[in-house]
């Protein structure tokens, strides 16, 4: 028992000595480090994924986009002063995943708009020349699917559930934003239509969601920025709601034409029919006329 309780002294003694403090600091490091060691593979990993993605962009960002927006992305101007490409470095992966899945990038030639063509560039190339830009500062990131996924309108209606009546309410959401906001220039049912200075407001039927997100998220040509803080993205899903709804909306009239409806083609077809029976009426007079003069000459 005296062995025992000489031995506590001893420890208790050591524990109060200068030194105890630092054993239990190196301790406790140790501990740490381990801990750490064993957790901070994946991050490094997927830091090095991304540095290795940002290299890749960096490389077909060099053969396929320097020429127009400088080798680091810093923008080109011409011996005039004009700009030949603009500036990337705060426009965001956003931006660079709107223009170039669209195809409206690369442009075959400088123009006042870049149309939508073909896309040259893979989803992973595309994913590449993304984490590159947005490399160069700030600016919107790709939005993640579930803010344009419109099969989950969130609960509108209060009842704890997502169903049909939440989606009916967002389209109706999205019909009066869209009308307040885009049918100035996309039409009021999404057909586009000519703006200033020969550019012009594309069709937005038939485009795939996270385009339409992103491109009221970063306003290229000559749209409006619609940032976060002026819809918000809840909003910003009911708009392509109610633009999903309009691709669904039968036509009423046998001639598109802008979905003007049935008074359109008769429009149409009044001015077009009369111009035609015009058209055949001068056709016979002058006809009528010739002959008549042929006739006489003959009787002279």
């Amino acid at each position: 028992m005296r062995l025992l309780n000489r031995s506590a002294g001893r420890l208790s003694r050591h524990r109060r000595g200068p030194l105890a403090g630092l054993v239990v600091l190196v301790l406790g490091l140790l501990l740490t480090g381990g801990l750490y060691a064993a957790l901070a593979p994946a991050q490094a990993d997927t830091d090095a994924d991304q540095e290795a993605l940002v290299q890749e962009g960096r490389e077909l960002f060099l053969i396929g986009c320097a020429f127009c927006h400088g080798q680091n992305g810093e923008g080109v101007l011409t011996q005039g002063g004009s700009q030949y490409g603009p500036a990337l470095t705060d426009v965001g992966a956003a931006a660079v995943d709107f223009q170039v899945g669209t195809g409206r990038m690369p442009m075959a030639q400088p123009g006042a708009q870049a149309p939508r063509k073909e896309v040259v560039y893979t989803k992973d190339e595309i994913a590449a020349l993304s984490a590159y830009v947005a490399s160069l500062g700030t600016g919107p990131a790709i939005p993640d699917a579930d803010l344009y996924d419109t099969d989950k309108p969130g609960d509108l209606n209060g009842d704890g559930k997502q169903d049909d009546e939440d989606k009916v309410l967002l389209v109706a959401r999205g019909s009066q934003i869209f009308l307040a906001n885009c049918t100035a220039c996309h039409n009021f049912e999404g057909s586009g239509g000519a703006m200033p200075r020969g550019g012009f407001a594309p069709k937005i039927r038939g485009v795939d969601p996270k385009h339409i997100y992103e491109a009221m998220l970063t306003g290229p040509q000559s749209m409006d920025t619609f940032s976060d803080g002026n819809i918000p993205p809840e909003d910003k899903k009911a708009v392509i709601a109610y633009i999903e709804a309009l691709e669904e909306t039968p036509g009423y009239s046998g001639f598109t034409f802008g979905g003007l409806g049935p008074v359109s083609d008769g429009i149409i077809v009044w001015v077009g029919g009369i111009g035609i029976l015009v058209g055949f009426a001068v056709w016979i007079a002058a006809h009528t006329t010739r002959s008549s003069k042929q006739k006489d000459e003959a009787a002279a």
